[in-house]
């Protein structure tokens, strides 16, 4: 069975939306606001992209890497090879620039993870990854979490009435920018 990771950049109080500067949301960008860049805070992004079987996204977070990414040749080139997915209930066609095969529900995420193949890397795609938690599919976090809070925006965990899921603390470092990464595999 292949493992289903969630990575995100997230702020201290759990948000996750628009790290990068994607717009609509009034914080945008604050990975990179305040916080000074250290490379070796982003070394685990490189590896996850070394180690991916596949990337799945939900649709939103599809269309908007669908234009960007494939351009980014180098920053993502193991993303540009690798298979993608992309979950979602209203999507009538993948997008030509960036092909991905449309999954239409969570059962289709389980059955995926049946399928030979190394990791399958979950990016962005907050609603997607409150699915896959609340179904049991997500296997292992990496998170970045920054020391911000942002109060409103997109949080990185649902908010479902569910029982406790323990996690186990596998790998993490604090970086000299106040950074820490955060590896957690979900315990069974």
């Amino acid at each position: 069975m292949r493992t289903l990771i969630i990575t995100a950049f997230v702020s201290l109080d759990g948000v996750m939306e628009a790290p990068g500067g994607e717009p609509g949301y009034r914080n945008t960008g604050w990975t990179v606001k305040d916080v000074e860049f250290l490379p070796e805070a982003y070394e685990i992004k490189a590896r996850e992209q070394d180690e991916a079987g596949a990337l799945l996204m939900g649709r939103r977070s599809y269309e908007a890497f669908a234009p960007v990414w494939p351009a980014m040749t180098e920053e993502f080139a193991g993303y540009n090879a690798m298979p993608r997915y992309v979950v979602s209930t209203t999507l009538k066609e993948q997008d030509e620039r960036w092909p991905a095969t449309i999954l239409r529900s969570v059962d289709d995420v389980a059955a995926l993870k049946e399928t030979d193949g190394g990791p399958i890397s979950v990016h962005g795609s907050a609603e997607l990854g409150h699915a896959l938690a609340d179904a049991g599919l997500v296997d292992r976090y990496h998170l970045l979490v920054f020391p911000k809070l942002l109060g409103a925006g997109r949080r990185l965990f649902s908010e479902a009435d569910q029982d406790a899921v323990n996690l186990r603390l596998v790998e993490h470092e604090a970086y000299a920018n106040g950074v820490q990464k955060q590896v957690f595999d979900v315990v069974r």
